[in-house]
């Protein structure tokens, strides 16, 4: 069932952002953040984009954990991959953090799809939109080379993630949300760091490079 969200002032929003973010945020990326909220909360009374289980921690669960991948991000990254987009964590919340960030939201379900395309419209963010499943061969309309994947809300094959890792920049890396047991992973991909999310015993960002054999820079 669609459930609720919390009515925020601009102002109780940008303190809840502030409390669980790891490096301070501009007005720019706090204004977009609450405009993509407010598409949020209008859509999510008929769309369950944040179940009931969630909702009243929407900031913490959902733009926290987001958030809390900032200090994971490749320094140089410009070309972003998100998968499984759904609610736009975290892909819509990175953009807004990283202007710089060209951000292609992936999400299979074409309601969500949509939720999607009008969120980064209100939040004036120049996000790619693209309605297709990733899997193999991975869907027209992914950038040929990527600095970074990232994928919260869905469970990749270790094919999948093969392919997205063959297209990585040097310095490029996936981020997975995972909890405490490591996906099985692509000969061509390796762990590198990870940093445990708030709140959580078990759950974790995991950092994937790709292996020294399979990369560019040797």
């Amino acid at each position: 069932m669609p459930a609720s969200l919390p009515a925020f002032t601009a102002e109780e929003f940008e303190r809840a952002l502030a409390a669980r973010s790891p490096e301070p945020l501009s007005p720019a990326t706090v204004l977009a953040l609450y405009q993509h909220y407010q598409e949020l909360a209008r859509w999510n009374r008929t769309l369950s984009l944040v179940g009931p289980g969630t909702a009243d921690e929407v900031i913490s669960r959902h733009y926290g954990e987001a958030l809390a991948a900032l200090p994971l991000l490749p320094t140089r990254a410009r070309e972003a991959v998100d998968i499984g987009s759904g609610a736009g964590f975290p892909g819509i919340v990175l953009a807004a953090a990283r202007p710089g960030l060209q951000v292609t939201l992936c999400e299979a379900r074409e309601r969500k799809w949509s939720f999607l395309a009008a969120a980064a419209r209100r939040a004036s963010l120049p996000c790619r939109c693209l309605n297709a499943r990733v899997n193999l061969p991975l869907p027209t309309g992914l950038p040929e080379a990527i600095d970074l994947v990232t994928a919260r809300a869905v469970r990749l094959e270790p094919e999948v993630l093969g392919s997205l890792a063959s297209r990585l920049t040097p310095g490029g890396r996936v981020l997975l949300w995972v909890g405490e047991e490591t996906p099985d992973l692509p000969p061509n991909l390796t762990p590198d760091r990870e940093l445990p999310l708030a709140g959580s015993a078990r759950r974790r960002i995991l950092g994937l490079r790709r292996t020294e054999s399979s990369s560019e820079t040797g």
